[in-house]
């Protein structure tokens, strides 16, 4: 299995310690392709997200139950990194992201959460102005728990939890980003502190996917089973060590 994570959604990058270099999508394929010439296929690299929007036919029996936790991504590569890798059976939870997949159980899936009054939900994101802004929107879309009472708990990535951590991470920097900071809802803004705001309105920004499989999936098991502090600014958040070697990978991760 490939070591290294291998492009992002527009641009591939490896990072060694404190050296980072950008590569162009086709260049990381041209990469992967020669590599996969000499050592055969690469088993767990994950192809993009399907997005079927038929409705999957679920077992009435399963229907009748529901979930004590639900994990909400950002993004549907996550939630597919995450369900590949079985972490909802593992963990007795549902995965969804917050663009809707996976598309052909999500309605069903929304229909077994809704039945239980003591669900809580962990929101997974990356650290930027659209993922700060996550636990906002499913409190406050009708798709999601619009005037409910259930418990959002916010994983991360933070802004407080990238300052804390003194190492190890891949931060990049746009002016969209910065502007975008800049519109975010009154209500967000005040959940942050000065630090944060001046961090994410110079543009700064860290995406999940700049991280291995096992970091991403040790982090969110201690943010699930409680057993982070997530109000802290222990910098460990980030700095779990990777263990194993038989995670699936995503092809469009960097």
């Amino acid at each position: 299995m490939l070591s290294l994570y291998l492009g992002t959604r527009q641009l591939g990058r490896i990072g060694f310690l404190t050296q980072e270099f950008l590569l162009s999508q086709s260049q990381v394929k041209d990469w992967l392709d020669r590599w996969q010439q000499i050592n055969g296929s690469i088993l767990k690299i994950l192809p993009s997200p399907n997005q079927e929007n038929t409705p999957a036919t679920v077992n009435y029996d399963v229907t009748a139950y529901s979930f004590d936790r639900l994990v909400v991504c950002d993004s549907a590569n996550i939630a597919q990194l995450l369900i590949a890798n079985n972490f909802h059976f593992e963990n007795n939870c549902a995965i969804l992201s917050i663009t809707g997949y996976p598309q052909s159980i999500f309605d069903t899936t929304m229909q077994m959460l809704r039945r239980n009054p003591d669900l809580k939900v962990y929101a997974l994101h990356d650290c930027n102005p659209q993922g700060i802004g996550l636990v906002h929107n499913l409190r406050t879309n009708a798709n999601w728990f619009l005037n409910s009472e259930i418990v959002i708990i916010d994983i991360g990535l933070t802004p407080r939890q990238i300052i804390a951590t003194k190492r190890g991470m891949f931060i990049q920097s746009s002016p969209e980003s910065a502007q975008a900071a800049k519109e975010l809802p009154e209500e967000v803004r005040q959940s942050l502190s000065a630090e944060e705001l001046t961090w994410l309105e110079s543009g700064k920004f860290v995406e999940l996917e700049s991280f291995t499989p096992q970091r991403i999936i040790k982090v969110l098991q201690k943010g699930i089973t409680g057993s982070l502090n997530l109000e802290s600014d222990d910098s460990s958040l980030l700095l779990v060590g990777d263990t194993g070697n038989d995670m699936y990978i995503v092809q469009s991760f960097g």
